[in-house]
């Protein structure tokens, strides 16, 4: 298992709002807050097509390198548990061919105050929760 939390999203420009898993990714190193999202989630936030202010980039993966949309500061994201909520964080959106599930770079991560206590057992918690409280991981969500 892995650090998977429970996030809401709400797109700017369409106002749709989606809940679903994500994978907490200490490996997507990215210099701005940013998801990665599969295809088919992309089209239920009406960001798919991509809109014409994306641009396409060349991502590494541990798969070699992909091709993916880059839509920059266009959904709103919340960390939510069943005590609290985190957010919303602006962020950047990588819209993948390839990937099945939500995947949550190092810096957004970082910005929600994600502290991964035992990544194989998928426990985790906030920054600023107790340091006795322990978080467990959500079910993956494939797209």
């Amino acid at each position: 298992m892995a650090v998977r939390v429970r996030l809401r999203l709400r797109s700017k420009t369409s106002q749709e709002t989606i809940e679903t898993s994500a994978l907490v990714n200490s490996g997507f190193e990215a210099e701005s807050p940013q998801l990665l999202i599969p295809i088919p989630l992309a089209r239920q936030l009406s960001l798919y097509p991509p809109p014409p202010t994306s641009s396409v980039i060349e991502v590494g993966t541990a798969g070699g390198p992909v091709r993916v949309f880059l839509v920059r500061e266009t959904l709103q994201a919340w960390v939510t548990t069943g005590d609290r909520e985190v957010g919303p964080k602006l962020v950047d959106v990588l819209i993948s061919p390839t990937e099945e599930e939500v995947l949550i770079s190092d810096v957004l991560a970082e910005e929600f105050g994600i502290v991964i206590l035992a990544a194989g057992s998928g426990k985790w918690r906030f920054t600023d929760d107790p340091p006795d409280k322990v978080r467990y991981s959500e079910r993956p969500q494939y797209w």
